[in-house]
């Protein structure tokens, strides 16, 4: 049988000769033996073998010192930036960012020294796409600004600010997110600087841009229109089309909150009575549309300030002395600089012309207040469609009566409240002391109102199969207290006009006349009846009526948050009649009943005593006035008697508290209140005479509270010139026994000589 062609072709081959093609070379044998190789090098950068470690450098457990763990922030790895703790070795693997914190927590002298090195390298983590590096920065960031002065961190706010800002408008939303926690971090720490210069136009400051990066995530647009002014249109922007769900919203919102809030408290008095507990000063900005003039309402609020509140102060600047002009070095850098400076001509004269196009008048000079008030009022304007959709969506499962709410929805609600009565606060604080009336900000602020009203007082369902929730009734009570501030807000504006104010109705017309009165007088009586309730202590239910439940006082910082609301209802000319005289007849109830102990008695006395004092003041030009009802002189005689009492059981324990009684009787009696009937003042010595020594059936004579003061409090004196101004001059038969049992008390101590010498000077006045 013949071969097969592929064998023959095999056989062919060990013989054949290949042939050489052009710019080919020689072909390698087969059996040649290839020589070459390759090397690779072994990196042991952490290894003893390579480097010669010093034992007193601080390391980690895994023997990573400073500079190691910051050249690891910059790793490709996730997992090596961020650091891990996996069940199984802990201690092998802790690196980077948790590696850091292991470090400078048993090394904290190492955060001075390397604090700059630290966060330049640890900000650029703030826009990582890893969302487990940014969740551990955060918590990195929460615990090291904790452990650093605010002096020490503010020369690093500005890279600080600089990479979170733009973090915020970064590409993919979760990190937008993250940049607004960062943001929350920072306005617990140098909220100063997080918000310094927002209402600036044009300007790229700090606070500009983090306001900037708020309405961009929640599709706001901006504050400004193209022309600045208020009427300009509003500007969408690149992040338009993101829609976030209800926790980011939740998280934006409630930091655009602490923003505000932070932001306007250089000119409005914060009144978030869910962040402070010890507040010592009774508010009383809401009192001044009822003066003149400013003067006369700073005079009158003095009258009751304690010592250490009314001590003046001034802050340092840089200034020469006359008689050491010629010692007197300057700084003079700006003129030496090279560059261009911060200022030019025309960027001042852009500023005139921006405000006074602001304020709608090119020949009108514009404050900084009144510019803030304007951008206060296109901020809100802007902001006002975003809120009020977002109520609509949230309050339908917040308030119904069949469910219980969503927690998240419910914060919705309340931050959302918190924005308004930031914003509105600031307004129509402006048109209560100024009285430049706000007609466009008051009509937004009704129509929130009317959005609001059909679910006040806001309740939580008691059905039995609901559980009940502690933060749930707690964010309802806060929500019942914003609501009746906002109100407030819009009654103390008006308190200066003489008509009736119109209000918008429901589908945004004007309404004005009896229409507009009454909706607004409605809604006076629903918030007074609330208002009274939380005087008295009573729990409301679904219905907004009293269920029965055990009384439960009110909590200073509730009391305090009320206290524009009271102002607002017993001297509204709108709630004349029953319903201002009911809540007047509750605030001083409340004032009688509360104990001395209590932490809302010191703002009650502050509140009730200015009360009466104002019917004196030659230039009140409020609503409010006493005399006219028996039932309620009548109450305020029981409240003025009682003082005594709570100056006997206040001891030595609150001198404070003391000194605001002390000056309030001194100056009732100074001018001669018609409170003061001589029942009233014979019952005030009488029970001033215990005060300062009482006799004890066995112990015998014995030292009255007096004593307990602390021999440098300004209660002392001023409670001496209450007893010379009660008793009157000394006579020669003079008997009374509250002038000798205050000589007593007083005699061989400091305050002896100004005893005499009060006492001396009495005589000669009579």
């Amino acid at each position: 049988m013949p071969k097969s062609s592929k064998k023959r072709k095999e056989k062919a081959a060990d013989f054949a000769k290949a042939k050489l093609k052009l710019g080919k070379g020689k072909q390698t044998p087969n059996n040649a033996l290839d020589t070459s190789f390759k090397a690779r090098s072994i990196a042991l950068p952490t290894q003893s073998i390579a480097l010669d470690k010093d034992g007193d450098v601080p390391m980690t457990k895994r023997k990573l010192t400073f500079d190691t763990l910051a050249m690891q922030l910059k790793h490709y790895n996730a997992t090596t930036r961020k650091g891990s703790y996996p069940s199984e070795a802990p201690e092998f693997l802790l690196d980077a960012v948790l590696g850091l914190r292991e470090l400078l927590e048993g090394h904290p002298e190492l955060i001075a020294t390397h604090l700059t090195i630290l966060i330049n390298s640890c900000v650029k983590l703030v826009g990582d796409e890893d969302s487990s590096v940014r969740k551990t920065l955060l918590s990195f960031f929460s615990w090291l600004f904790s452990q650093l002065p605010q002096d020490d961190l503010i020369p690093h706010s500005a890279v600080l600010l600089l990479f979170t800002t733009s973090a915020q408008t970064h590409i993919f939303p979760e990190i937008r997110i993250d940049a607004i926690r960062f943001l929350d971090v920072c306005l617990e720490h140098i909220p100063e600087v997080v918000t310094e210069g927002w209402m600036r136009m044009g300007s790229s400051s700090h606070g500009r841009r983090v306001l900037e990066g708020y309405l961009g995530i929640l599709n706001a647009g901006t504050i400004f229109g193209e022309g600045g002014a208020d009427t300009g249109p509003i500007q969408a922007t690149s992040t338009a089309s993101v829609v976030l769900s209800s926790a980011s919203k939740l998280v934006v919102l409630r930091s655009l909150a602490s923003f505000l809030s932070h932001a306007l408290r250089s000119f409005w008095i914060s009144r978030d009575f869910a962040e402070s507990s010890s507040a010592t000063v009774t508010p009383t900005w809401y009192l001044a549309s009822a003066f003149s003039s400013r003067r006369a309402f700073e005079a009158f609020d003095a009258l009751l300030r304690p010592h250490e509140t009314t001590t003046s102060s001034r802050q340092w600047t840089e200034e020469a002395q006359e008689e050491s002009a010629d010692d007197f070095v300057g700084n003079f850098n700006d003129a030496l600089a090279t560059g261009p400076l911060a200022w030019s001509l025309n960027d001042l004269e852009d500023v005139d012309v921006t405000m006074s196009t602001l304020a709608g008048d090119d020949s009108a000079q514009v404050t900084d207040e009144d510019a803030e008030v304007v951008c206060v009022a296109r901020l809100a304007r802007t902001l006002q469609s975003t809120l009020v959709s977002t109520f609509l969506d949230c309050a339908p499962a917040v308030f119904s009566p069949s469910s219980s709410p969503s927690e998240v929805e419910v914060q919705m609600v309340l931050v959302i409240c918190r924005i308004l009565r930031s914003l509105y606060g600031r307004i129509l604080e402006d048109s209560a002391q100024s009285g430049t009336r706000h007609e466009r900000a008051e009509n937004d602020l009704q129509t929130l109102l009317y959005h609001f009203g059909p679910y006040f007082p806001f309740t939580v369902t008691n059905h039995p199969s609901i559980r009940r929730d502690v933060k749930i009734e707690q964010a309802f009570q806060d929500l019942n207290l914003i609501y009746c501030e906002l109100s407030s807000f819009l009654v103390l504006a008006s308190q200066r006009e003489t008509t009736a104010t119109t209000f918008p109705s429901h589908r945004g017309k004007r309404v004005a006349g009896a229409p507009a009165a009454a909706a607004q007088g409605r809604q006076i009586e629903r918030v007074s009846a609330h208002v009274m309730q939380l005087l008295r202590g009573q729990a409301v239910d679904g219905n907004g009526s009293t269920n029965g439940a055990l009384p439960r006082p009110i909590s200073a910082q509730a009391y305090v948050a009320l206290l524009p609301t009271v102002w607002s209802l017993v001297n509204s000319r709108i709630a004349e009649g029953t319903a201002s005289s009911s809540v007047f007849s509750a605030i001083v109830d409340h004032a009688i009943r509360t104990s001395s102990t209590s932490a809302v008695k010191r703002h009650t006395i502050d509140f009730v005593g200015r009360l009466v004092l104002l019917d004196g003041e030659p230039e009140y030009v409020g609503s409010l006035r006493l005399g006219r009802n028996l039932v309620q002189d009548a109450k305020l005689e029981e409240w003025i008697t009682q003082l005594p009492r709570t100056l006997w059981e206040l001891g030595g324990n609150n001198p404070t508290t003391t000194e605001v009684i002390a000056r309030f009787l001194l100056r009732l009696s100074q001018r001669g209140s018609p409170l003061l009937r001589p029942t009233v003042s014979t019952a005030m010595r009488s029970r001033l005479t215990p005060y300062f020594s009482v006799m004890h059936p066995t112990k015998g004579k014995m030292s009255g509270p007096f004593a307990k003061l602390p021999a440098t409090s300004a209660a002392r004196r001023l409670i001496l010139d209450l007893v010379t101004t009660i008793v009157g001059p000394p006579s020669p038969a003079d008997t009374d026994d509250l002038r000798s049992t205050a000589a007593d008390a007083v005699q061989g101590t400091a305050d002896w000589d100004y005893w005499t010498g009060i006492s001396r000077r009495m005589g000669r006045a009579h």
